[in-house]
C-alpha cells in the first residue's frame, strides 16, 4: 500500500504548505488543467442538450449521467484503490474518461450526436472519473505528510473551484464561438498533462506481509467497516441528504440562464463561473473557519446561507443579483463539502481509506444524481422558480438532521498502531483455515461491572469493523467477576488481518478494557478452529491453541 512519511512540518496551518512537495504540486497543477477541461466539457454537453431538446428532464439528466456512475461503482472502485497501486488505478481510470471524451468529440464532429448518445458518452466519462475518485482522494496522504492532509484536501477542492470559477465562462465562450465539439476536444487535450504528472510520480510502496484481499471480500470488509464506524456513517448520511436537496440549483442552472435571465451559453457559463469564484473564496477560508467554529456549527451556518442563496436565485430576474447569490452559494457549499471530506479522511485508517472515501463519494454523488433527476421532473410540473424555492425550504430540514446526528469532532487522522507478531500455534493452519473462534477471559471487580460493559460495547465496534462477526460479551452467573468476550473470524487469514488493522486509538481502547482486569495473570486468550468433525488430521496435537496477549 502507498504510504508517506509522518514527519512533522512547520507552519502546517498554512493552506499553501502542501505545494512545497513536488509530487503534490505537479499533480495539483495538472489536475487544475484537467478540471478546466471537465467543466468546459460539462458546459458543452449541457448546452448541446438544450439545443437538441426543450425537456427539462433531459437537460437535468446530463448531470445525472456524469454523477450516477460515482454512486454505482464507487465501492468497487474503492476496493480496487485499496487492493492495487493507486497510481496505476488512476491511469486506467483516466484512460476510460479520455475514451469517452474522444467519443463525444467524434460524434459531435460527424453530426451523429443525439440526446441518448450524448448521455451514453457522458456516462462513460463519469465512469472513468468514478473509478479514479477513491484512488485520487486516498493517494493524497502519500503525496504530503499527515500533518498537512487537511490543507491538501482543501487545496484539491480549491483546484476544482478555481476551474469552476473560469472554466464554465471559458466553456460558454468556446461553445458560443466554435460549438460543443470544441468544448469536448478541449477536455481531451487537458487530460494529457495529468496523465503525464502521474507517470512522473514514483510513490513509495510498502509490501504487505499478508496476501491481497480478494475483490468481493474487500468490498464486504469496506462496507462492514463503514457500518461499524459511527463517524463515517454520520458523514455519509449527511452528505447524501445534502446532495439530494442541494442539487436543484446546479441541475437547473441551464434553465435559469435560458428562461429566467433570457441568456445563452455565455450567460450560463458566467453564472457557473460566479459559483466557482465563490467556491474559491470558501476554500481559501476553510482553515480559518475550522479554527473558529466546530465542524457542526460551520456546516449549519453554511446550510442556512445556502438556503437563502437558492431562494435568491429562484426569485431573481437580474443577472447581477443571481451572480451575487451564486458567489455566496459557491462559498458555503465548498465549505460544507470540504468539511465532509476532511471528516472521512481523518476517520478512516489507510487500509480502508479508499473504500471509506468511495462510500462518501457514492453518497453525495448518488444524492446529486437522484436529486437532479427529481428536481428536473418537478420543474416540468411546477416551473424553475417554484422548484428552487422548494429546494431552499428543504435545506432547512438539514439543520434538524444536524441536531439529530451532529458532525464528529475529529482533529487529526488516527494512524495505524505497530504491527503485531502472529500468535504462536501448535495446530497446522493455512490462511484458509476457519472459521476461527476467539475468546478472551477478563476478571473484573463487581463495582466496575457497568463501566466495563460500556467499554466493551466500544470494543465491539472496532472488532467488527476490522473483520470480526458474532461478537458477544457474557458474565459468568456462578463467578460474577468472570467475563468472556467471544467473536468469530471467517478464516485464519482474516484473523491475522484483524489483528493488524488496529489504529492507535483502538489500541488505546483495548488497553483501557484490559485495565479493568484485576487478576494477577494476564487476560486469557483462546483461539479455536471450527471445522467439521473428523477433519483434524491424525497426529495433530490439539484442536485449539491457547496463548496470552
Amino acid at each position: 500500500m502507498i504510504h508517506s512519511s509522518n514527519r512533522r512540518t512547520p507552519n502546517v496551518g498554512s493552506i499553501t504548505v502542501p505545494l512545497r512537495y513536488i509530487a503534490f504540486r505537479r499533480i495539483w497543477l495538472a489536475s487544475l488543467l484537467s478540471n478546466f477541461g471537465i467543466l468546459i466539457q460539462g458546459v458543452g454537453a449541457a448546452w448541446a442538450m438544450t439545443e437538441m431538446t426543450s425537456s427539462a428532464d433531459k437537460v437535468a439528466l446530463v448531470q445525472t449521467a456524469l454523477m450516477l456512475p460515482i454512486m454505482l461503482i464507487s465501492m468497487p472502485a474503492g476496493a480496487i484503490a485499496d487492493m492495487y497501486d493507486r497510481r496505476s488505478v488512476m491511469l486506467v481510470a483516466l484512460s476510460i474518461a479520455l475514451s469517452g471524451a474522444t467519443a463525444l468529440t467524434s460524434i459531435e464532429w460527424s453530426g451523429l450526436a443525439t440526446p441518448d448518445l450524448l448521455l451514453v458518452f457522458c456516462l462513460v466519462v463519469g465512469s472513468g472519473m468514478a473509478l479514479m475518485g477513491p484512488a485520487w482522494q486516498s493517494s493524497v496522504g502519500a503525496q504530503v505528510p499527515v500533518d498537512t492532509l487537511p490543507a491538501a484536501v482543501a487545496l484539491n477542492g480549491i483546484s476544482y473551484n478555481i476551474a469552476r470559477s473560469f472554466g464554465p465562462a471559458i466553456g460558454g465562450i468556446v461553445v458560443a464561438a466554435a460549438g460543443a465539439m470544441a468544448a469536448f476536444a478541449a477536455n481531451v487535450l487537458l487530460y494529457l498533462p495529468l496523465i503525464l504528472a502521474l507517470l512522473l510520480w514514483k510513490p513509495v510502496t510498502e509490501p504487505s506481509r499478508l496476501p491481497r484481499e480478494h475483490f468481493r471480500r474487500a468490498i464486504v470488509s469496506g462496507v462492514r467497516y463503514i457500518f461499524n464506524s459511527p463517524s463515517i456513517k454520520i458523514v455519509v448520511i449527511r452528505s447524501m441528504a445534502t446532495g439530494i436537496i442541494g442539487s436543484a440549483m446546479h441541475a437547473l442552472m441551464p434553465l435559469v440562464a435560458r428562461d429566467q435571465l433570457h441568456g445563452g451559453a455565455q450567460t450560463y457559463g458566467i453564472m457557473l463561473g460566479a459559483f466557482g469564484f465563490g467556491a474559491v473564496v470558501g476554500g481559501l477560508n476553510i482553515g480559518k473557519m475550522r479554527e473558529r467554529m466546530s465542524g457542526e456549527a460551520a456546516v449549519r451556518a453554511c446550510t442556512l446561507a445556502m438556503s437563502g442563496a437558492i431562494a435568491a436565485v429562484a426569485l431573481s430576474r437580474s443577472p447581477i443579483l443571481t451572480m451575487a447569490a451564486l458567489v455566496l452559494a459557491g462559498a458555503v457549499s465548498t465549505i460544507i463539502w470540504t468539511l465532509f471530506n476532511i471528516g472521512v479522511q481523518l476517520s478512516a485508517p489507510r487500509w480502508v481509506a479508499g473504500r471509506a472515501l468511495a462510500a462518501w463519494q457514492a453518497a453525495f454523488s448518488g444524492g446529486i444524481a437522484v436529486g437532479s433527476w427529481g428536481w428536473g421532473r418537478l420543474t416540468d410540473i411546477i416551473g424553475v422558480d417554484t422548484t428552487l424555492l422548494v429546494s431552499a425550504a428543504l435545506m432547512l430540514f438539514l439543520l434538524l438532521l444536524g441536531c439529530r446526528i451532529p458532525m464528529p469532532r475529529i482533529t487529526e487522522r488516527d494512524e495505524g498502531a505497530e504491527m503485531l507478531d502472529d500468535p504462536k500455534v501448535r495446530l497446522p493452519l493455512t490462511y484458509r483455515s476457519g472459521p476461527l473462534v476467539v475468546e478472551l477471559e477478563y476478571r473484573v471487580s463487581s463495582k466496575n461491572a457497568r463501566a466495563f460493559h460500556k467499554m466493551m460495547l466500544d470494543v465491539q465496534l472496532y472488532r467488527q469493523r476490522n473483520g470480526a462477526y458474532g461478537w458477544s460479551i457474557a458474565r459468568d452467573i456462578a463467578d460474577p467477576e468472570l467475563w468472556t468476550e467471544r467473536y468469530h473470524c471467517p478464516t485464519w487469514l482474516d484473523y491475522l488481518r484483524q489483528r493488524n488493522r488496529w489504529t492507535q486509538a483502538e489500541r488505546a481502547l483495548e488497553e483501557q478494557a484490559m485495565a479493568f482486569h484485576i487478576d494477577p495473570e494476564p487476560v486469557r486468550v483462546r483461539r479455536m478452529l471450527e471445522r467439521p468433525f473428523g477433519s483434524v488430521r491424525k497426529g495433530d496435537v490439539s484442536e485449539h491453541a491457547t496463548s496470552e496477549l
